[in-house]
């Protein structure tokens, strides 16, 4: 709406920077912006402390306080496990107190596909768990973005392809590979990037979702195809899959681009597309990277970066990655320079759903010392507590009522 718009520049890139002032009966918080204030706002909640006796006080202070990342986000699955409307929403509360600012939605992928289209509900009917039950509906995409905004997050949902794309031929088989029909199987393999239909329905796609805002694209082609063989064949490139990477990539960027969008890409495209040199040169976008893998993660970013590329990196946050519950320490001895426009907390859906999300989502924030951190840490997650956010300890103890 128009106040979206207003204040979209406002959103992302974050200027939130803010003066708060503490002193006897008096306490004021001057900021930039509307989304400093609510920052500044949850410092001074976060300053108020209880004793044994139960009275709350607030220690006379003067903060000056400034977002060091742009992006600050967090990724939530709902194609494998489907989060109802109510929980996303108590995690965009989560994530305003510890003052996130971007909602990764994932919110499709092979598992299931409930988001509901206008222009092509049968994406829903036929791929979501159930098509009523399991479904978000455009009142309830804008009621996440509505609620989100008003706690300074901005929502970016993510539709992957060409892979990632098997439950969306079901309700749209004219742009899937037609794997299925080489091999009969009743699955459907990943979009057919040789097809001029496929880029027309991810136009139309990317169009009636272009008000939620950016789009993740990520580029896995498969030569596999009979069809696809032909088309590289037809259009001179022969057996070099590289060339047909690029050309869905910069198909798909294209699109994203003509809506005054960016694209955000998981760094296979760019890992990929960079060992051929030669086709890399030859592109010319302007996309996100977030750098997942592991290994040497900060020498991914090193690349990204002297490519002239923007980064997001995701590397060290997996929360559903196994591990003791108080390996919350190994959150702060991430390295990080001046390489990046932020980071991303990601929280993959295989075995996580409504009973247990809240508790993967302890706040885990930037800091140079383990030790210092621990209670400062400890008496947040009272704070999550008391505020009906269901963080898990980070070790033995209780929680101060």
């Amino acid at each position: 709406d128009a106040a979206f718009i207003r204040y979209h520049r406002l959103i992302f890139p974050d200027h939130t920077a803010d003066n708060l002032s503490v002193s006897a009966g008096h306490a004021s918080v001057n900021a930039e912006s509307v989304w400093g204030v609510l920052r500044g706002l949850e410092t001074f909640s976060q300053l108020v402390y209880q004793d044994d006796f139960g009275t709350h006080f607030v220690n006379r202070t003067d903060i000056e306080d400034s977002t060091q990342f742009q992006y600050r986000g967090l990724l939530l699955d709902t194609s494998r496990h489907y989060l109802p409307v109510p929980v996303i929403l108590k995690t965009l509360d989560a994530m305003a107190y510890s003052k996130f600012n971007v909602f990764h939605w994932h919110i499709v992928d092979d598992p299931s596909f409930p988001y509901q289209s206008r222009t092509f509900p049968n994406l829903s009917n036929k791929g979501a768990f159930h098509p009523v039950s399991h479904v978000y509906t455009q009142s309830d995409v804008k009621r996440v973005i509505s609620y989100a905004r008003m706690r300074g997050i901005r929502v970016l949902p993510e539709f992957d392809s060409p892979g990632h794309t098997n439950f969306w031929g079901r309700g749209q088989s004219d742009v899937d590979s037609l794997l299925q029909k080489r091999h009969p199987s009743g699955t459907f393999g990943p979009v057919n990037p040789a097809l001029p239909s496929t880029y027309q329905f991810m136009a139309s796609l990317f169009k009636e979702v272009a008000s939620v805002s950016t789009f993740f694209t990520v580029c896995f082609c498969r030569k596999s195809n009979p069809h696809i063989r032909a088309f590289m064949q037809k259009v001179g490139f022969g057996v070099d899959l590289p060339k047909l990477d690029a050309f869905y990539m910069e198909r798909i960027v294209n699109i994203t681009s003509a809506l005054n969008k960016t694209s955000i890409v998981w760094q296979d495209v760019f890992d990929y597309l960079n060992i051929h040199r030669r086709i890399w040169r030859t592109m010319i976008m302007d996309f996100m990277v977030e750098v997942w893998k592991h290994g040497c993660y900060l020498c991914e970013v090193r690349r990204l970066t002297k490519a002239e590329l923007r980064v997001i990196l995701a590397t060290p946050w997996y929360l559903d990655q196994p591990g003791p519950t108080h390996n919350w320490a190994r959150y702060y001895v991430v390295e990080q320079k001046k390489l990046v426009t932020g980071w991303g907390v990601n929280l993959w859906g295989e075995y996580v759903d409504a009973s247990n999300l809240a508790p993967r989502l302890c706040d885990e924030r930037q800091t140079s010392s383990v030790e210092r951190a621990f209670p400062r840490l400890q008496d947040f997650r009272c704070k999550l507590l008391r505020r009906g956010i269901q963080a898990e300890p980070l070790y033995v103890g209780h929680m101060q009522t």
